[in-house]
């Protein structure tokens, strides 16, 4: 499912061979709802509804580090990072740089200028209207680092 949603060499620095994770399941269904990491951590979570991998800040961080710059990233101003951090949302007119690759509905890193994570989201739009749009929300943030 990684190799589907991020692309093969995400899905192999997302999950190593020489690690080892943890799943849980649903108890009502029996489907893999979470993927935990070697210290219990949550890592991934599995949506039902597309089954697509929803990140958490640790599993972002991962992305994150195997990743060049834009990719799965949005990029905001240094001085909006405090309000990002605490879990706003981000908004169109504020998007400073994106990977154009983004489609709505994507699983993106939120970064500042200086390519440090801030939080992780949801895309509201691709990166091509993030950029050309100046109202409107680009990502609903999930967590932001103050979150934690």
């Amino acid at each position: 499912m990684a190799e589907y949603q991020f692309d093969y060499s995400v899905a192999r620095c997302l999950f190593p061979d020489d690690h080892s994770f943890f799943i849980q399941r649903s108890l009502s269904t029996g489907k893999i709802r979470n993927i935990l990491n070697n210290n219990r951590e949550l890592y991934l979570v599995l949506r039902a509804q597309d089954v697509l991998y929803s990140l958490t800040l640790i599993s972002g961080s991962v992305l994150k580090s195997c990743t060049k710059f834009p990719e799965y990233r949005v990029v905001v101003p240094n001085d909006i990072e405090e309000f990002i951090k605490n879990g706003r949302n981000v908004f169109a007119k504020h998007v400073i740089e994106v990977d154009r690759r983004i489609r709505a509905g994507d699983e993106v890193l939120v970064v500042n200028e200086n390519d440090k994570l801030i939080a992780i989201g949801k895309a509201k739009l691709s990166g091509e209207e993030m950029m050309e749009y100046k109202r409107g929300m680009a990502v609903h943030v999930k967590r932001g680092v103050l979150d934690e």
